[in-house]
């Protein structure tokens, strides 16, 4: 049986009148990779707070390796957050960060970091306030991954690097944890890009949390059907429609749940089209909103 490494119970987090986190229970188990899901202003930055010990909740309690975070030592030095806006002192170089990494992280790895920084052609010797935004986002892979830390979240990791360098980063993330597992959170808005990473999936909305589910079980749990309306309102009754849309005499359902070999026999056969849904599709519908376009902007 897994071990709950963090758990969260009736979290509740306000800012003056606004509920950021609504009432959520929580557990992540130990070694997997976790995909944090949901759209600008879901609540997954707060979230990502109260696990490392960066905000109080108003409500509720997080443990986190079955103790409380805050000012815990023993908890803090086997957590990595590598945030999104990652700030360093203005007269930092790359290399005074990996100086400072082994005295925040007991598990780091200087070889490794070494390595890697060549993998993604980081300038050692320039400040930080002289990187690139692709550059910037490498150093914080790069700390993220040598940290080697029990439970290592990674806010949307991949801001300005190009897709070759994107490509390094899943690539490395997937055989440093085959062969130094531990928990991992991914959030991103490149659903489709990581979800063959994705153990485990998490979907907030507007604080709430919406999806709590295995990658496997959401993969082929929900399909696009498109074809003449009558048929497709026949066909589609007594089953659940997440979203459906109707151009003239044409429409498109997406239906959530499993379709049978005779289902979809009996689809193609009065002229319906029938297609898997990619988990981005589905987190699309699911929140109402469009990630893709929300990751065009970034």
């Amino acid at each position: 049986m897994m071990s709950q490494i963090v758990e969260l119970n009736g979290i509740t987090k306000t800012f003056g009148n606004f509920r950021a986190v609504k009432n959520m229970s929580l557990s992540l188990e130990e070694n997997k990779i976790y995909g944090l899901l949901g759209r600008n202003g879901a609540g997954k930055t707060t979230l990502m707070h109260l696990l490392t010990a960066q905000q109080f909740p108003t409500a509720g309690s997080v443990a986190v390796f079955g103790e409380d975070p805050y000012e815990n030592s023993r908890v803090l030095s086997n957590v990595c957050f590598i945030k999104e806006s990652q700030r360093y002192p203005d007269n930092y170089h790359v290399t005074d960060v990996m100086k400072l990494a082994p005295a925040l992280f007991k598990y780091w790895d200087d070889l490794y970091a070494n390595k890697l920084l060549k993998q993604f052609r980081v300038p050692l010797k320039r400040r930080m306030k002289q990187l690139s935004r692709g550059q910037l986002s490498a150093v914080g892979i790069v700390v993220g991954l040598a940290s080697r830390a029990k439970l290592t979240i990674f806010d949307e990791p991949y801001l300005g690097l190009d897709a070759v360098s994107r490509g390094i980063f899943y690539d490395r993330l997937l055989e440093d944890y085959a062969q130094h597992p531990r928990t991992i959170i991914l959030s991103t808005h490149l659903i489709d890009e990581v979800s063959k990473l994705l153990e485990h999936v998490i979907l907030i909305d507007e604080g709430k949390l919406l999806l709590n589910e295995t990658a496997e079980t959401l993969r082929g749990s929900a399909f696009t059907i498109v074809g003449p309306k009558a048929q497709l309102k026949t066909f589609a009754s007594g089953k659940e429609i997440i979203h459906q849309q109707e151009v003239g005499s044409f429409m498109s359902c997406t239906i959530q749940g499993v379709l049978s070999v005779q289902e979809k026999q009996e689809a193609m056969e009065i002229g319906l089209d029938v297609s898997p849904v990619s988990l981005q599709q589905l987190m699309v519908q699911l929140t109402g909103n469009d990630l893709e376009a929300e990751e065009a902007e970034q």
